[in-house]
């Protein structure tokens, strides 16, 4: 007889995972409960890649139980691909909010459960895929909708009056004199990044804005 597994997942540390320890405790001891606190969006989860490589990797005969599709994922594709992989080294899914993939099915007549599943699943990864793209296109309207500051062109939270998105890279005080140095071939690149305390991408970024903004004085 293989192990039984159980699997759960929330979405950020802040999240509790107490609803589906508990449901899936009725069928899972609870020593062999693997939990991840990570976006659904993809499989890069410590927990949940242990039952596919190391000593907890699950083989033929083993079951896996999930409280529901999308604590397992909420991209229609990369959920069917990771179901339809387990099906294929014989690992068996058990879905707690599907109650067909619980039944016990008899020998010979194991087509029917896949066919059942086949289906629901195929609805499901699709519910839980759309919901993922509502929550996502609803944050883009809110964003749109906030005033935007004339002087930056940034948008503004109502809430907190401060700007939506991650800070302009600022100029470094010092910036034009290393800018010339680097220009003159005095000094290379990364020499002038380093005395600037900048990354390449932002040292390129101020370059090409601080170009800019001579071009227009010029």
């Amino acid at each position: 007889m293989g192990k039984i597994v159980g699997y759960a997942r929330v979405s950020s540390k802040e999240q509790n995972l107490d609803r589906q320890l508990v449901a899936l405790r009725k069928y899972v001891p609870e020593d062999m409960i693997v939990t991840d606190k990570a976006s659904g969006k993809d499989f890069n989860r410590a927990g949940y890649q242990s039952l596919k490589v190391g000593i907890g990797k699950l083989v033929k005969g083993d079951t896996l139980y999930i409280k529901s599709l999308d604590r397992f994922s909420r991209n229609k594709e990369d959920a069917k691909k990771e179901l339809q992989y387990f099906s294929e080294i014989g690992v068996r899914v058990k879905i707690l909010d599907i109650p067909s993939t619980l039944a016990e099915i008899a020998a010979g007549q194991e087509w029917i459960l896949d066919m059942i599943n086949n289906i629901l699943i195929e609805v499901l990864t699709s519910i839980a895929e759309n919901e993922r793209l509502t929550i996502h296109a609803r944050q883009a309207e809110g964003i749109a909708a906030l005033p935007v500051d004339e002087r930056t062109g940034k948008r503004i939270s109502k809430r907190t009056g401060r700007y939506i998105g991650r800070p302009s890279i600022q100029f470094p005080e010092n910036f034009e004199e290393y800018y010339q140095k680097w220009k003159l071939k005095e000094i290379t690149a990364t020499a002038a990044m380093k005395s600037l305390g900048l990354k390449p991408n932002s040292f390129y970024k101020l370059a090409h804005k601080y170009e800019n903004q001579q071009a227009i004085h010029t």
